[in-house]
């Protein structure tokens, strides 16, 4: 597969080295993209795209991954994404693999999520992606998450296209790794953020760790656990029956200044 590789902690970051090296080792033809500056919690957002501007992009060498050619790109992942699939490194990839990122993305948080949104966006270009994330510390276990994400990826390949996993790994050697589970989304991840007011006109957010029992089934419970979580996501998609469409036709119906309403009165 031509699968491109990209994350929004930026293209320097271990991670994305980590993972382009392993997906490289298994076979898949590379392209290697990520944000020139750290995108964190850009979700899908592809920026203020200018029709009379270029996007800058250069070439940059992966630590960590010698003989990788990487880009680094100034735009958020999702727009990175869109730029591949549009044929703007060569030939469109088929599969995009997302991250590493050191930080769990679990819970209903992953909505704020660029590495997420990257793999979210695969899907709306009619293509497969995959998002992984690992636990942070001082230590991170890179290879434990490469590994897991290369079976990951090879699971991809033989499924729908469109289909969006979010890969929640442990951050424990391989050997240590307690199982893999699907999992739910939790209400909230590992942490919840929380407002302080900083003075001067500004406010302070901050990530307070939950206390909160959460069920065990969901995401965040089961990586804090030693297990791998597995999540299926989609992204925009209709909600189903509504009558909003109703009541606002009724009410425009009703407003003279509506010619449809002028009309259904007989003026």
């Amino acid at each position: 597969m031509r699968v491109l590789v990209t994350n929004d902690d930026g293209v320097g970051s271990p991670g994305l080295a980590a993972l382009a090296a392993a997906v490289a080792e298994d076979g898949h033809e590379l392209i290697v993209a990520a944000p020139l500056e750290d995108c964190s919690g850009s979700s899908s957002a592809i920026g203020p795209v200018a029709q009379n501007q270029g996007i800058s992009y250069e070439p940059v060498a992966l630590p960590g991954a010698p003989g990788i050619e990487a880009l680094g790109v100034d735009g958020p992942p999702a727009l990175i994404v869109l730029i591949a699939r549009l044929g703007g490194f060569g030939q469109p990839p088929e599969l995009v693999v997302s991250g590493i990122n050191p930080g769990h993305n679990t819970g209903r948080s992953t909505l704020h999520s660029g590495t997420v949104g990257a793999a979210l966006t695969a899907a709306n270009f009619g293509i497969s992606g995959l998002a992984v994330s690992t636990g942070a510390g001082t230590e991170i276990h890179w290879d434990t998450g490469a590994r897991i994400a290369v079976l990951a990826t090879r699971w991809l390949i033989g499924a729908p296209k469109t289909t969006v996993v979010n890969l929640n790994v442990p951050n424990v050697p391989l050997s240590d790794v307690m199982g893999v589970r699907l999992a739910s989304l939790a209400s909230f991840g590992t942490v919840r953020s929380a407002i302080t007011d900083a003075g001067r006109g500004k406010l302070q957010i901050e990530l307070r760790d939950t206390e909160v029992e959460l069920d065990p089934g969901t995401d965040t419970a089961l990586v804090a656990r030693g297990i791998v979580a597995v999540t299926p996501i989609v992204g925009i998609r209709a909600a189903g029956d509504s009558d909003v469409a109703a009541y606002l036709e009724a009410e425009l119906a009703s407003d003279e200044a509506w010619p449809g309403g002028l009309a259904a009165s007989g003026s």
